[in-house]
């Protein structure tokens, strides 16, 4: 079963950067609708960013507005890894980042939306 291995999570301080990649287990992803999602302790799982093929190695993004002008996703290694570069962190954005892969044309937001999982890597912003 395809497994998507997440990397990059860590202890920062606040106002640092981390950046997080997923890339799968095996077979390939690059027409795939590939995202992040991170859950906090004690709340539900929330989109962060997602990523849409929209032509030969061109992808389309979109995030939250909660992380939008800090966090920057990406597809890179032809499409088949996608990464988040996450800049001036917060306190709140403290949870564990899960990545995520759908085969639908439709880019989701909902968790229901999405085929394929990470383990979650988690992220702790110090003050």
């Amino acid at each position: 079963q395809v497994q998507l291995m997440e990397s990059g999570g860590g202890l920062v301080q606040a106002g640092g950067s981390l950046r997080l990649s997923c890339t799968p287990s095996e077979g390939t992803f690059t027409n795939s609708i590939m995202a992040w999602f991170r859950q906090a302790p004690g709340k539900d799982r929330e989109f962060v960013a997602a990523t849409r093929r929209i032509g030969h190695l061109r992808y389309s993004a979109e995030s939250s507005d909660s992380v939008k002008g800090r966090f920057t996703i990406s597809r890179v290694n032809a499409g088949n890894t996608v990464n988040l570069q996450m800049n001036s962190l917060k306190l709140e954005d403290t949870a564990v980042y899960y990545c995520a892969a759908s085969r639908s044309n439709e880019l989701g937001r909902r968790v229901a939306d999405y085929d394929y999982w990470g383990q979650g890597t988690q992220v702790t912003v110090s003050s």
